[in-house]
């Protein structure tokens, strides 16, 4: 019997890695304000691909919730929107930030870690020859 539902799968995997993104911006947006297309080649760095279309309908949904505030900034003769986490954006990183943790703690074990700590040195030294 396996062990879910092949369709609940399915709809669960976009909605997770749709958290991830958000986490991603709302710290990202907590260390500086942000920008759409820093944020695309940013998440692109952690092998999420997502479009223009895909990510202002989500920055716009996460300003409309109170989670990010935007301001106008002139940039080359235009108009470019930096956005920044507010209280209610930072209550909201510090709680998802807990239940990840929880989640990790949980399904991964020390070898689990001791093989991504091995993976990442490998790829920094992989980068460094390049």
């Amino acid at each position: 019997m396996p062990f879910a539902d092949a369709r609940l799968v399915e709809l669960m995997i976009p909605n997770a890695f749709a958290s991830f993104i958000e986490l991603h911006i709302l710290y990202h947006a907590s260390e500086k304000p942000v920008y759409g297309l820093w944020l695309i080649q940013e998440l692109g760095e952690h092998g999420y691909k997502i479009s223009p279309g895909t990510l202002y309908p989500l920055l716009h949904s996460m300003q409309s919730s109170g989670l990010l505030r935007n301001r106008n900034s002139i940039f080359n003769g235009k108009i470019r929107k930096y956005y920044s986490i507010t209280p209610k954006g930072h209550r909201h990183l510090q709680r998802a930030k807990r239940q990840v943790s929880e989640v990790i703690q949980e399904v991964f074990s020390d070898q689990d870690f001791r093989s991504l700590r091995l993976n990442r040195k490998a790829a920094r030294r992989r980068t460094q020859r390049s």
